[in-house]
Parts: C-alpha cells; structure tokens; sequence
C-alpha cells in the first residue's frame, strides 16, 4: 500500500512519518501536490498555517479533490483537517471543498489550546476501536461543518463545544494530533491504515 504525507514545507514532519512506519508502512513524503494525489493513501499533517498550505496546495486542488470525492481515503490533521474546508478566518486562500463549512477561531480567552483534552460523543467505530478517550492538541482554530452529522467525535476547550473528528466516506479528519497522542493515537493512525487497505 502506498502512503503519502503531502509536504507544506512548513515544519518537521518526522514524528507523523514514524507513526505511520510504525503501523507497518514506509510513507512517502511529496512535494508536489498534483503527485501526492497518486497514492492509496493521502495524509494532510497537521503543521503550518491555513493561508501558505491553501497555497501549496494550490496546483493541485482540483486533483485531491476530486480523488478524494472519488473515495481516496485521506487522513487530515489538525491543519489538514482544515484544509478540507473552503476557506478559513485564519487568512486568505482556498481550501479542498470537500466538506462544507468554515474554520473559525476557538471561542476561548487562551489561545492557542495546547495539550490534552477529552473526546466526547464518540460515534465513529475506528475512534472506538483505537480507544481514544483523551487526545493532544495544539490550535486556535477549528473546522465547523454545515452539517452536524459530519462530526463524528467533539471536545471542549473553555466554553467552546467543537468537533474533534469527521468523516467524509472513507476520509477521516481530525483537529487533535494522533501521532502525539500516546498508543491510541498511533491505534487510530494504524485502523485507519488496515480500513483503507480493505
């Protein structure tokens, strides 16, 4: 099976790279937007901003669009899960439009969130199945789909309820940080590995 982490040139990807090998694959690190669409599997890591990610994704838009439409099954973090998104208040630029919605800041007085926190109403089975109960983040911002049954796991950061996961078919987007969220973080990297190869 061959897994690619799409580059934004904005940060160490080692960790999220580590993760996914040690789930039993060698993943690929692409530059090229319109070659990262060639794969089985798509990761968007979550590192960087919105505007200078929308724009190296720029090229290729239209490509992992509509592979993603067509059932490629994409894992986006933090960021990546953004990116699936239109448009952001974070800056300018266009996302994948694969999910209706916007990214909006966290309705909180301390930002950025960073570190642990809960997950709640759980309703996806592969987040089940990874038993990821607690999760690690690192944002300000958040993806809000139009549609609540999108999200299919939320948090709370302050009075803000979130969604913390959803699902677009077989894509998955999650706005914590699976590969530093402990064994069951690197659970769900691994079902979502197993659930794309079937």
């Amino acid at each position: 099976m061959k897994v690619t982490i799409f580059d934004y040139g904005a940060g160490n990807l080692h960790s999220l790279a580590k993760a996914v090998a040690a789930a039993g694959v060698t993943p690929l690190i692409e530059h090229d937007p319109v070659r990262a669409a060639d794969t089985d599997v798509l990761i968007l890591p979550g590192v960087g901003a919105f505007a200078p990610a929308a724009a190296r994704l720029d090229p290729g838009r239209n490509v992992i669009r509509k592979a993603i439409q067509a059932g490629l099954p994409c894992l986006g973090i933090c960021l990546g899960l953004q990116l699936f998104f239109d448009e952001s208040d974070e800056g300018p630029g266009v996302g994948l439009g694969v999910l209706p919605g916007r990214v909006t800041l966290l309705r909180a007085t301390r930002l950025p969130q960073i570190g642990w926190n809960e997950l709640e109403d759980v309703s996806d089975p592969l987040i089940a199945s990874a038993r990821l109960e607690r999760a690690y983040y690192a944002n300000s911002y958040v993806g809000r789909p139009e549609r609540d049954d999108a999200s299919v796991a939320w948090s709370r950061y302050e009075g803000d309820r979130f969604p913390a996961v959803v699902r677009m078919g077989r894509s998955l987007g999650v706005q914590f940080h699976p590969e530093k969220s402990s064994s069951p973080g690197l659970g769900l990297i691994r079902a979502f590995l197993e659930a794309s190869r079937s």
